[in-house]
């Protein structure tokens, strides 16, 4: 391993991460680099559980989506615990599928089946959060070792970062979007109807209470067809 490359290669890549416009594009970019800069990675994903069911955000190669779901189906797997962190642990790592595993005796022989060679699943987290797994995918056994380990946990952690950075970026442009929308609504609602500004939340809240509709959806409808 050429680490003065890959200090390099990360350098660029923590750039291109900042650079990114959107959550999905800096998902993206990682699940790209994770192809690029770790030996041997042939296809990478991040898997994010919810509750007991799984998302795969910007999967490489169908293998990926495979793979998660055959996880989610079984209830076990590296990514799967990587992601709930259940155990304490960061990294999960099977260097060859065609052995017997007592870990993950279901999942280890049919993932081997969808072409899974070896993987690898890093805990994607920041201070305040666990994001969910970054997972890598060889075809080949035998591929990823402690070197490829180390590789990955170093751009898992320039990847989490970026990750939080941009969902909180896109939280904040969604509220700052959300509170603008509701504003209109009631400048709409105090010019037809002679409300206060108080009142004219009020009908906003109500509304949103009898319908069970989200207030920013009542917002969104009264600014686009000019009534409720």
């Amino acid at each position: 391993m050429d680490w003065a490359r890959f200090a390099q290669e990360m350098a660029s890549m923590a750039r291109d991460l900042l650079a990114q416009d959107s959550v999905t594009a800096t998902l993206e970019r990682i699940t790209g680099a994770a192809t690029e800069l770790v030996e041997g990675c042939d296809a990478a994903g991040i898997l994010v559980l919810r509750d007991k069911n799984i998302e795969t955000l910007a999967p490489t190669h169908q293998m990926v989506i495979d793979s998660d779901q055959l996880q989610e189906r079984l209830g076990e797997g590296p990514c799967f615990d990587a992601a709930r962190s259940s155990y304490g642990e960061r990294v999960f790592r099977i260097a060859d599928l065609t052995a017997e595993h007592q870990r993950w005796p279901a999942y280890a022989p049919q993932a081997h089946k969808l072409g899974v060679g070896s993987m690898m699943g890093i805990l994607l987290f920041t201070e305040e959060e666990d994001l969910g797994a970054l997972n890598f995918y060889s075809r080949e056994p035998g591929v990823f070792t402690a070197t490829s380990e180390t590789a990955a946990l170093l751009l898992a952690s320039h990847s989490a970062v970026a990750f939080s950075s941009a969902r909180t970026h896109a939280q904040m442009e969604q509220a700052v979007a959300t509170r603008h929308t509701i504003g209109e609504a009631m400048g709409i609602l105090m010019g037809s109807r002679h409300l206060t500004e108080e009142q004219a939340f009020d009908v906003l809240r109500r509304y949103s209470q009898e319908k069970n509709i989200k207030l920013r959806e009542i917002a969104r409808l009264i600014c686009e067809y000019g009534t409720l």
